[in-house]
């Protein structure tokens, strides 16, 4: 069918007290930033409802890009009528149709703003009612639990009908919960974290480190595409290369191999937490999980800690892996995950690193190095880039090779 517009009903926004419009302007900020392909869409959030005004665009598309935005319970796709009651009839009986199967149930459920419209919700819900049970053979009404609902809305403006309800991806919109920045990798678990810091309404700006020629252009291509997935859910995303490698050259030449991995991530720790501060955000996200690798031990994770007092979430913390795949799964990060492309966190992996290295030792050692000078290095040579939904970066690298062959 062809929809006029699309409904969004509001999650947990809904019971903000006085803050309740300030989390509704940030909802209609991120809609309109993820749908911006969509030219010409008419988005208005208002207190009870946010509209998408489709305004002939394809309904699938808007839809599949509104089910990943933070802050929406569900949403129905809904068909604008003039207040003419027998267009009414024929449209509800074209939109039962639609979604009818053998056996299947039905009721009608109409709301009124327009308490002076000719017909009254009980007139509306039966004159509908029997109009669909004479045209669809073998359809019954049902009260509770019907397999369709058919919602009429009598309103100022015009008859509002939808029969489908489509979850959201509920939580808070991203941009509510402050501002953070993400260490994201390219594996599996980071862009979860990012996933679930983002569902409480954080906005993240992703660092990732990148150590060429150690690590390859797939590599970083991959990075952002991952990123690209994430940015649905917030609309658009600042993505901040770092460049690694002569930070990492430089601990794998003079660091003891046991805490070469202890020292890398200190340094790419005090590094997301400069560009943190810089760009005003109030804490750093990572993607570990207590006890799944090595570095990611208590004693680990406290010598590491020990370079900032910036807060380090890590929503993965008590989750094993079936969990976090299975989240991998259902935000489709899982495949572009799993692509063998290595990012530095795997390069130069000690064949045994500590993994309850001695606080004071790690200190120690790490006085070999420059840490300032590298870190500043590093800084210095930072790129930033917007990242917006759709975006590709993975085929763009693959037609840049064909070329060359």
């Amino acid at each position: 069918m062809q929809y006029s517009e699309i409904m969004v009903r509001y999650g947990e926004l809904s019971t903000k007290g006085k803050n309740r419009k300030d989390f509704i302007r940030q909802l209609g900020r991120n809609v309109r930033r993820s749908l911006h392909e969509f030219q010409g869409l008419n988005i208005r959030a208002q207190y009870d409802r946010l509209h998408v005004a489709l305004n002939g665009y394809d309904t699938d598309q808007v839809i599949k890009r509104l089910k990943g935005v933070f802050g929406i319970e569900n949403f129905s796709p809904v068909i604008k009528l003039e207040k003419n009651f027998d267009a009414v009839k024929d449209t509800a009986l074209e939109m039962i149709q639609a979604q009818f199967q053998p056996g299947m149930t039905f009721k009608i459920n109409t709301r009124r703003q327009d308490h002076h419209y000719e017909y009254d919700t009980n007139q509306i819900n039966d004159k509908l009612g029997g109009h669909i049970l004479r045209h669809i053979p073998g359809i019954k009404v049902k009260m509770k639990h019907p397999d369709i609902t058919l919602r009429v809305e009598v309103r100022l403006n015009g008859i509002f009908l939808s029969s489908e309800t489509i979850q959201g991806a509920g939580g808070l919109p991203v941009g509510t919960g402050g501002k953070a920045t993400m260490m994201l990798s390219g594996g599996i678990d980071s862009p979860v974290a990012a996933y679930l810091g983002m569902k409480r309404g954080v906005q993240l700006d992703m660092v990732h480190f990148y150590s060429p020629p150690y690590t390859s252009e797939q590599a970083l291509a991959k990075a952002k595409d991952l990123t690209a997935k994430l940015a649905g859910y917030a609309g658009s995303i600042q993505f901040i290369q770092v460049p690694f490698t002569h930070a990492q050259e430089t601990i794998k030449e003079k660091i003891p191999e046991g805490y070469l991995m202890t020292i890398q991530r200190r340094m790419m720790l005090r590094i997301a937490a400069a560009i943190s501060l810089a760009r005003g955000d109030k804490g750093v996200f990572t993607g570990e999980s207590l006890g799944q690798v090595a570095s990611q031990t208590l004693e680990s994770m406290m010598a590491i800690n020990d370079v900032t007092t910036l807060p380090v979430l890590r929503p993965l913390v008590s989750m094993d892996k079936t969990e976090i795949i299975k989240i991998a799964e259902q935000i489709d990060t899982y495949d572009l995950s799993i692509l063998p492309f290595e990012d530095c966190c795997t390069i130069f992996t000690p064949p045994a690193p500590k993994t309850r290295p001695d606080l004071e030792k790690t200190r120690n050692f790490e006085k070999l190095i420059d840490v300032e000078g590298l870190m500043k290095e590093a800084l210095d040579g930072i790129v930033v880039s917007e990242i917006k939904p759709g975006d590709n970066f993975m085929n763009q690298q693959q037609e840049v090779f064909a070329e060359l062959l």
